[in-house]
């Protein structure tokens, strides 16, 4: 499935020469498991401006459908054919790592719209957009110790998303000293349909909390797999979870729920002290007055924020190149490794040489699910 939002003119005038625009290829699971975070980036980027910095954009998306082969088909299409000179993708995690190969052998900045943990040296040209499993594990772990939780199971996908989770959690909890402690792990495909067993194993553990990582749509099976079973303990869902797809699908069974966002889904909660909140509303009004009220969304949030960095970085990368040149790709890249503390609708971005996650630890907040809705813990 290919969508190609056209920003850019084919020819900028009668008598005048052919002027490069900035392409940016987006790859987004539109379809698949994790079509849910995919659909409202791509309702985000049909908002963007036609232009930045005077230069015209040119943006092609493409449904990666969640499929990890398929994102390299798209990577190599845009840097190929396209001559991307920014990548932004996917927000499947799988999907993201697989695709950051091609992207940096051809020296194109990835923007990843997911908690993509790389090799160390291996993000030399990727920057991620969402907020760490590691800054998400320690408010979820905050708010566990106030909650007096001691003892989680685990019940996360089998991929890449997943074991990020279970590690950095874990990893986390010894760096925080806290006493908190995973006692039993199960985990499930992105495509199953079931997680009977996986459930009947984690409740007769009796842990404190259950601590469910999935995404979108999906995080709810789940939820609901372990609460029709009988566990009456506390249940955390993980960022990739913050959509209304949690209370559409999973109903009474999510109430009560805790799950951990970036502050743009509670926008209006913030206090007035929150250096994001007039972002996030700015966010939040423009989004839902186009897709209605209540829709705003932890991933629509992330197409909003790519479009603040590239405002700051691109007039900066435009000195050192031209769009479509790989001094410009180049340029980008160390904009946005230097463009310094740069307040979006999720937080406070600080990218540098050694950080290219950006967000600090006070940037997770806890949502509850009451009444069917958010309210900020």
């Amino acid at each position: 499935m290919k969508l190609r939002i056209t920003f850019a003119a084919a020819l900028l005038s009668l008598a005048g020469a052919a002027q490069a625009d900035i392409t940016i290829g987006v790859s987004l699971p539109l379809t698949g498991p994790a079509n849910g975070l995919g659909i409202p980036m791509q309702n985000a980027f049909k908002l963007w401006p036609t232009s930045i910095a005077g230069e015209k954009l040119n943006i092609i998306v493409l449904d990666d459908a969640t499929d990890p082969s398929k994102g390299v088909q798209n990577a190599k299409r845009f840097v190929t054919e396209d001559k991307a000179d920014l990548v932004i993708g996917s927000a499947a995690t799988p999907v993201a790592i697989a695709m950051s190969g091609t992207l940096a052998d051809s020296g194109t900045v990835q923007y990843m719209a997911s908690p993509a943990a790389l090799q160390a040296g291996k993000d030399t040209w990727a920057f991620r957009l969402p907020q760490s499993n590691a800054v998400m594990s320690h408010a979820v772990l905050n708010h566990m110790v106030k909650q007096g939780v001691k003892t989680v199971g685990f019940l996360g996908y089998t991929d890449a998303y997943g074991e990020g989770w279970l590690r950095d959690f874990q990893d986390e909890a010894k760096r925080m000293g806290v006493d908190v402690k995973i006692i039993a792990t199960e985990r499930f495909a992105r495509a199953d349909t079931s997680v009977t067993a996986q459930a009947l194993k984690l409740n007769a553990a009796n842990p404190d909390a259950m601590l469910i990582v999935a995404s979108g749509s999906g995080a709810a099976m789940p939820h609901k797999a372990v609460v029709e079973r009988g566990f009456k303990g506390k249940i955390y869902q993980t960022h990739a979870a913050a959509t209304k797809d949690l209370m559409r699908i999973g109903g009474k069974d999510v109430e009560g729920a805790f799950v951990v966002s970036g502050p743009c889904v509670i926008a209006e909660q913030l206090p007035e002290s929150h250096p994001s909140k007039k972002i996030a509303i700015d966010f939040v009004q423009k989004y839902e007055k186009v897709y209605g009220a209540g829709n705003r969304n932890q991933f629509a949030g992330h197409a909003y924020d790519a479009l603040l960095v590239l405002e700051k970085v691109v007039p900066v990368a435009l000195k050192k190149g031209k769009p479509g040149t790989k001094e410009f790709r180049a340029a980008l890249r160390d904009a946005t490794e230097n463009m310094g503390r740069t307040v979006v609708s999720h937080g406070v971005l600080t990218y540098s040489k050694d950080n290219h996650w950006g967000f600090t630890t006070e940037t997770g907040v806890i949502l509850k699910v009451v009444n069917g809705d958010w309210k900020v813990e």
